[in-house]
């Protein structure tokens, strides 16, 4: 996957859970193609090591917890007026827990940062976006967005949503310059956890998996996506769903 030299430059993105995966490789992708990051993580360590070596762009970083409000408000005020797109690529799994075992706890915290952070961080950008009258914005859901055979009851209930917040979106600002798209992955190489936590609901899940799932590729893969949609060659994608699972959801 080739770099396009100052392809983002002059722009501004966001991106979440930048700190590793398919955040991390987006963050470094953008400032090797010129951007002002504003890279977002739980862990300040892993954003510290994103902004080691040389890189074309400029880093800024937030380190914290995206369902807290201060978090928010500090990444909108690293932006200092400007985001040109935001990458809402945070998320945590939920162990393949099914419904019948499924704990508050854990159902909350999957919603809260894979649904609910989402929306909070969009609604706080947008107001920039709209200002500006341009903008893209990203959701990266997941192939469990399409088919209730890949996860849990809370991730895969967080991802359907999530496609249902970026179609609104899309639907809503789509006059006013703003594109909100989503990726849905298959397997990525990720530090993710998804340990099983169910032994009833991974016997049921496994086999699937193993029959339908193509091998699983690498987070630079995703990050080329992402950043396309992002790019004017995209200009007239706006609501849709960009499939990135090597031929999963057609099986």
């Amino acid at each position: 996957m080739e770099i396009v030299p100052d392809r983002f430059a002059g722009r501004t993105v966001v991106v979440t859970g930048a700190g590793a995966g398919i955040g991390r490789a987006t963050a470094a992708r953008l400032l090797r193609e010129g951007a002002r990051v504003i890279a977002t993580d739980l862990d300040g360590k892993r954003l510290a090591a994103l902004g080691q070596g040389k890189v074309e762009g400029a880093l800024l970083t937030v380190t914290g917890d995206l369902c807290d409000g201060g978090t928010v408000q500090r990444i909108v005020e690293a932006c200092a007026g400007r985001a040109d797109a935001l990458a809402n690529v945070a998320g945590i799994m939920d162990g393949f827990l099914p419904l019948a075992e499924i704990d508050d706890e854990t159902w909350d915290r999957v919603l809260a940062v894979n649904l609910t952070a989402v929306m909070r961080l969009t609604r706080a950008v947008l107001p920039v976006m709209l200002v500006a009258g341009q903008g893209s914005i990203v959701n990266v859901a997941s192939i469990a967005a399409l088919r209730g055979s890949a996860a849990g009851v809370a991730y895969t209930a967080s991802k359907h949503a999530l496609l249902g917040l970026t179609r609104s979106t899309a639907f809503i600002y789509g006059p006013d310059g703003i594109r909100t798209n989503a990726v849905a992955p298959g397997g990525v190489q990720t530090s993710i956890v998804a340990t099983p936590r169910s032994e009833s609901a991974w016997a049921r899940i496994e086999p699937v998996m193993q029959a339908n799932a193509p091998p699983s590729v690498d987070a630079d893969t995703l990050a080329a996506n992402i950043l396309w949609l992002m790019t004017d060659e995209a200009r007239n994608v706006n609501g849709a769903v960009l499939s990135s699972d090597g031929g999963w959801s057609a099986c």
